[in-house]
């Protein structure tokens, strides 16, 4: 298959942003990490010329063109790549998503998805749905987010699912440990989510082509510089938890791009600190997934507790505050 080619006239509401990060927004599902690969690469020219710099600001009018590698082929292959299995059947497949794995084949991860895990452990999978690098996958997890996943494993199950995806019918229940404390014991937080103007890889609050985002908290424990809480979405917006996190004033830890992951400044204990910093990417657990089961009409329930390095963070934070309280 040979590579695509990416050819775009810079638009006003790109003028100068960043090379690199003018194309993660246009490429879909392309990281800026992929993006910045190619740059350096010297598969990107800016009005015809090789540029190889990621942050060379880009304006309106310029033209960019980008060699990309072919899409990741829709013949998946099956891996043999461990994965939890909480429950199967004919039509679902309810997996405990490790921190780290991505969902399915996307630019930068051709391979070693959750989907090619699926493939291997799933012979009589049959790849429902109109997107082949996709199959089976109605919602999603973040890479270093971890939980419970449903995938669906025939045709009638993606059309049920995809259903209660996009109408908010799954009961969804978090866990995230978040920097310092809330005042409330539970709380909305109601603030519409958009793409950040200044980084468009990243998501914000903000009310410029923004959609309506709603996450629901209840403070679980409280450790002084730190809180477990439970979360619950009303909708589901890309990184929703992450960013109402960090506008209410308590990022999620362990979450480069959000949250917190420099414990310094704030964790003066030495045994927290080190727990902290052994976090295998953001403390955000999803831990409850409820729906209707696409065959039988009832409604399930699967939960699964949160990984070693989440609970020996929250080990670690309890610890710390029965020594604060002495």
């Amino acid at each position: 298959m040979q590579p695509q080619r990416f050819d775009e006239i810079v638009g006003e509401e790109h003028d100068r942003l960043r090379l690199d990060v003018y194309l993660a927004d246009c490429i879909e599902d392309a990281s800026r990490s992929y993006i910045k690969k190619l740059i350096k690469d010297g598969k990107v020219t800016v009005n015809g010329g090789v540029c190889t710099r990621p942050g060379r600001a880009v304006t309106t009018g310029e033209s960019v063109t980008a060699e990309l590698p072919p899409p990741p082929s829709t013949d998946l292959l099956p891996e043999d790549i461990p994965i939890e299995i909480l429950h199967e059947d004919p039509d679902v497949l309810v997996v405990n998503k490790p921190s780290g794995l991505v969902v399915h084949p996307a630019p930068g991860h051709s391979h070693g998805t959750l989907v090619n895990a699926v493939l291997h452990h799933c012979p009589d999978f049959l790849r429902p749905g109109e997107d082949a690098a996709r199959p089976g996958i109605v919602h999603r997890l973040d890479q270093y987010t971890s939980g419970v996943m449903v995938v669906a494993k025939s045709p009638r199950a993606f059309a049920s699912l995809s259903a209660q995806a996009r109408e908010h019918a799954f009961d969804r229940r978090y866990l995230a440990l978040v920097r310092g404390e809330f005042k409330e014991n539970s709380g909305r937080i109601n603030a519409s989510v958009g793409r950040s103007s200044s980084d468009r890889t990243r998501m914000t609050v903000t009310g410029v082509n923004s959609r309506e985002a709603i996450t629901n908290f209840t403070v679980i424990e409280r450790f002084g510089v730190a809180s477990l809480i439970g979360l619950e979405l009303e909708t589901g917006r890309t990184h929703q938890i992450r960013v109402h996190l960090r506008f209410a004033g308590h990022p999620v830890l362990g979450d480069p791009v959000y949250g917190v992951t420099d414990y310094a400044k704030w964790a003066s204990s030495p045994t927290v600190r080190r727990t902290l910093e052994a976090l295998q990417g953001q403390a955000l657990h999803a831990e409850r997934l409820g729906f209707t089961h696409p065959a039988t009409g009832e409604r399930v329930t699967f939960s699964a507790p949160p990984p070693e390095d989440f609970r020996a963070a929250l080990d670690a934070l309890r610890n710390y505050d029965l020594t604060r309280q002495v």
